[in-house]
């Protein structure tokens, strides 16, 4: 089963919109489809579904994109949830763009996708409690033309929904540390022998902790590229093979006097290490905005655990109220860093943050961006985990990732 999510909906009954009156016979047939997603940079969204119909020895040629027609609801689960501060639900139909049978024999529906496509996202933001929610969905779809298969028409009288599989998001395994933390890791293809392999530690933002209602380990992974920026195969040929570890604060990681959250990540961490083939002397923090702060916090306090911290969008003063002290970011000196922030950042501002804290540390790196601007569509200014989830931050030729994987506690 998809570890993203294992929601299955009753059957859903197609409606045919035009008579069917080409071919020789008619043969009424029930079928099921899963939801393929993807994370873009914005965000996980449905991208396809698939049609499980290998076997039907189905014609591709009498697949077209007036075939079928799909329509989508993306609902708040959570009724303690004032609907007017949950901004993304939805309740309209997708843009089919092709119908193909892949080559398992199975029927592909491609559906339109982008960081400005309508109703395909698979959670949303409540912002009465400052989180991104994961949606309900309930995908309908109708088929509109029959399909022609060993001699004779196909029309399916009904679809069931299955599972939503995100080949990224589902490598990871699901964990909890005995700090009460949980997480999702990533085990490299190939496991090391000896000292092992390095561990990347990605600490989500605000909007991907838990709340009351909801702990999953879900967020962490959905709402940014940023933790699986270092599981692609480009990433993973650079570290040679990394484990990528994603823990979820149970609320925000800026909470961390209350809820003594760099204790219970260290715990976690050193479970992690001692439990799978890591090196300790390959260990890299990084985090963005809530964990950008949290980023720093674990430099400071175990400069002997990590041998590189990339603080992104990074917290140092939160609503007027100081998080970290100059003394603190001092102890960061012995751990090679490297920040990356937009100087426009409108949410975490960039000179009380970023600036002060490289100012502070003295031998830090940084990479200021104008802006957030990825594949020619403008995001939100305080994005700038998106450069890094692209490997884009370079200083003289030298990319992040590749200066992240030279570094090693002496």
């Amino acid at each position: 089963m998809s570890k993203v999510r294992m929601v299955v909906v009753s059957m859903l009954v197609a409606v045919l919109a035009l008579p069917l009156t080409a071919g020789p016979a008619h043969a009424a047939l029930s079928t099921t489809f899963r939801l393929n997603a993807k994370v873009l940079d914005g965000g996980q969204q449905i991208v396809s579904l698939r049609l499980e119909t290998s076997g039907l020895r189905i014609n591709p040629s009498s697949l077209s994109i007036n075939t079928f027609q799909v329509h989508a609801t993306g609902t708040n689960p959570y009724p303690a949830l004032d609907p007017s501060t949950v901004f993304g639900t939805y309740d309209q139909y997708r843009t089919v763009t092709g119908v193909r049978k892949n080559r398992n024999g199975d029927v592909v529906i491609s559906l339109l996708s982008g960081e400005d496509a309508p109703a395909a996202f698979t959670f949303a933001w409540a912002d009465s409690v400052g989180r991104n929610i994961m949606l309900d969905l309930t995908y309908t779809i109708t088929q509109r033309l029959p399909i022609r298969a060993a001699g004779r028409d196909l029309t399916f009288s009904s679809f069931t929904e299955g599972e939503v599989v995100d080949r990224e998001v589902d490598a990871f395994a699901a964990g909890v540390a005995s700090s009460g933390l949980k997480y999702r890791l990533y085990t490299p293809a190939r496991t090391a022998t000896g000292r092992g392999r390095p561990l990347i530690v990605w600490l989500h933002g605000g909007g991907e902790g838990g709340w009351d209602d909801a702990y999953n380990n879900d967020l962490p992974l959905i709402a940014n590229r940023g933790a699986l920026g270092f599981t692609t195969k480009k990433a993973q040929r650079i570290f040679r093979g990394a484990y990528v570890v994603a823990p979820q604060a149970t609320d925000f990681w800026l909470n961390d006097p209350a809820q003594d959250y760099a204790t219970k990540l260290k715990v976690l961490i050193d479970e992690v290490v001692a439990e799978n083939r890591v090196n300790p002397a390959r260990v890299y923090v990084v985090g963005a905005s809530n964990g950008g702060y949290m980023t720093m916090k674990m430099a400071a306090t175990y400069a002997d655990s990590f041998a590189a911290a990339v603080p992104i969008c990074a917290v140092r003063v939160f609503d007027g109220e100081l998080m970290l002290t100059d003394a603190q970011l001092a102890a960061m000196r012995s751990t090679p860093s490297w920040f990356v922030a937009a100087t426009s950042d409108d949410v975490v501002p960039y000179a009380d943050n970023t600036g002060y804290a490289v100012d502070q540390i003295g031998n830090a790196l940084v990479t200021p961006y104008p802006d957030v601007v990825w594949n020619g569509h403008t995001f939100a200014s305080h994005w700038s985990w998106i450069y890094v989830a692209r490997n884009d931050p370079a200083i003289r030729r030298t990319h992040l990732y590749q200066w992240m994987a030279a570094q090693r506690l002496s």
